[in-house]
């Protein structure tokens, strides 16, 4: 598994998104007005990566890649090596809940 940072991954995800703008032709005030972010938000965000989850996904509608983005969320799919990995596997329930609240 490969670790990047948090102001690097915000980079990217800006530097995407700007881009996927530019290639529709789209100024900032377009794109603010097409999807409904205000555009001081968008502004904000492209600036410094800093932006609300329903406003990016609000951008991610105009400029593509929200279907994308809820497909790479879903939990990962076991894949076993063995016939004792899917035995171990029917013993262990499923987890519908977290051990531990964060502080």
């Amino acid at each position: 598994m490969l670790f990047i940072s948090l102001s690097k991954t915000q980079k990217k995800l800006v530097d995407n998104i700007r881009g996927r703008r530019l290639q529709m032709n789209l100024t900032q005030e377009g794109l603010a007005e097409r999807s409904g972010v205000p555009l001081p938000t968008l502004r904000k965000f492209e600036q410094k990566g800093l932006i609300s989850l329903d406003s990016f996904l609000k951008l991610l509608s105009v400029v593509g890649g929200l279907e994308e983005m809820v497909d790479i969320l879903k939990p990962k799919e076991q894949s076993f090596k063995s016939i004792d990995d899917v035995l171990k596997s029917e013993e262990k329930p499923i987890k519908k809940r977290g051990n531990r609240k964060w502080k």
